[in-house]
């Protein structure tokens, strides 16, 4: 298990540090603002739109872990909000990394890999209850003075809208139109990684406190509100162990992109979203040897 962890974990930094290490990062200077911009303009939506319109994404099967996440995602940041103002840091910075997990390209195959194949809907029905929360709670974090007319003008919005009245009215989209989805959509994930680690070009490393204590109060709150839901809401021994996982994750890449378009301490993000994604190389498997030792033993 722990060699599955670090398989899913390493290529994050392999690629993020291809992006701030190699001579294309280092003497190139490539445009990163552009690049986000695309991506958070067309590869994010039509990812997005993809994952939500899945009718095998049956979101009525998981109602109490649904809630049970929404209940650690606006938790964590009730808790945090005061340690953001301790720590000198506008809860507009801190506040989204230690929300929203990486729930895609990580959360999904670790789930997937510590439980097996029948724990894929329930980690679906989480990564889109996330993903909502992202582009809703989150945007207005981050951008609380626009108003919400022209929230749902942007493209991810628009694609999380119309993503969730197709799974929720049962349309089965031919193939034709998923697959491309998926190709394109599929691209955001390395491109995301890639202008992370263009970005740490541009990090002061003098701040490496403020990554290490996201890496610690990331995981840390998630798993303070998660505990006693685990004991309150009616989940079954397979939801209560990915809800554990869930609120253990490290902050997503896709909060660095957030962070970059609306020019928001992006290097100090990418800081909190780096460090905090290494220090899951501890927390995860930690983690992980608890649920399984008192939640999911293994049969």
């Amino acid at each position: 298990m722990i060699g599955q962890i670090f398989t899913t974990l390493v290529p994050v930094f392999l690629i993020a540090g291809a992006g701030a290490g190699t001579a294309y990062g280092y003497f190139r200077k490539p445009d990163i603002g552009s690049l986000n911009v695309l991506n958070m303009e067309l590869f994010v939506p039509l990812l997005v739109f993809a994952v939500l319109a899945e009718r095998s994404a049956p979101l009525a099967d998981y109602v109490w872990l649904a809630l049970g996440v929404v209940a650690v995602v606006l938790g964590s940041g009730l808790l945090l909000w005061p340690v953001a103002r301790w720590l000198g840091i506008a809860p507009k910075v801190f506040l989204p990394p230690m929300m929203f997990n990486n729930t895609g390209n990580m959360g999904l195959p670790l789930i997937v890999l510590a439980f097996g194949e029948q724990a894929l809907p329930a980690a679906v029905v989480v990564f889109i209850v996330e993903m909502v929360l992202h582009f809703s709670v989150g945007l207005y974090l981050v951008d609380p003075g626009r108003s919400p007319w022209r929230m749902l003008r942007l493209p991810i919005v628009l694609a999380s809208l119309a993503g969730l009245a197709v799974n929720l009215a049962g349309v089965a989209l031919p193939e034709w139109l998923t697959s491309p989805m998926h190709t394109l959509g599929e691209v955001s994930i390395p491109l995301m990684l890639f202008a992370l680690g263009v970005r740490l070009l541009d990090v002061d490393f003098g701040d490496w406190r403020t990554g290490l204590a996201g890496a610690l109060l990331c995981p840390l709150s998630g798993l303070v509100i998660a505990l006693p839901l685990a004991w309150l809401l009616p989940l079954d021994m397979l939801a209560t162990a990915v809800l554990l996982v869930f609120a253990a994750l490290p902050p997503a890449v896709l909060n660095y992109l957030i962070a970059e378009q609306y020019r928001l301490s992006p290097h100090r993000v990418a800081s909190l979203v780096l460090i905090g994604n290494l220090g899951s190389l501890v927390v995860m498997p930690l983690t992980l040897a608890v649920v399984f030792a008192w939640v999911y033993p293994p049969a």
